[in-house]
């Protein structure tokens, strides 16, 4: 069994490659789309946006989603906490400001 360091590291490396994503209001898109999104620079990476946020989760992050919501890009991340509960935090897309957080039903 590997680390706990080592398997969210690998983790973070695997995010940016599969990244569920969204283009009408709270439906997910296309992989495709989301790179063209940040190739015109209509959202940062997942990757920068990781680095950003990073130090203010408390938990693992488990799954990330792309999603539009309310005319802005939102990357959905999915954590782990440390007691066990499951947490959404939404972060925008576009300035890496972390919009809301909620524990997940």
């Amino acid at each position: 069994m590997l680390p706990r360091a080592v398997l969210v590291v690998l983790i973070l490396i695997a995010l940016p490659l599969v990244p569920t994503t969204a283009s009408a209001d709270g439906k997910r898109l296309h992989h495709d789309d989301a790179r063209r999104h940040v190739e015109r620079g209509d959202i940062r990476p997942l990757a920068e946006i990781m680095g950003q946020v990073k130090s203010q989760l408390t938990g693992e992050v488990v799954s990330v989603d792309l999603e539009r919501e309310g005319g802005r890009f939102v990357y959905e991340l999915k954590t782990i906490e440390p007691d066990g509960r499951r947490r959404e935090i939404y972060v925008d897309a576009r300035s890496g400001a972390i919009l809301k957080s909620k524990e997940d039903d």
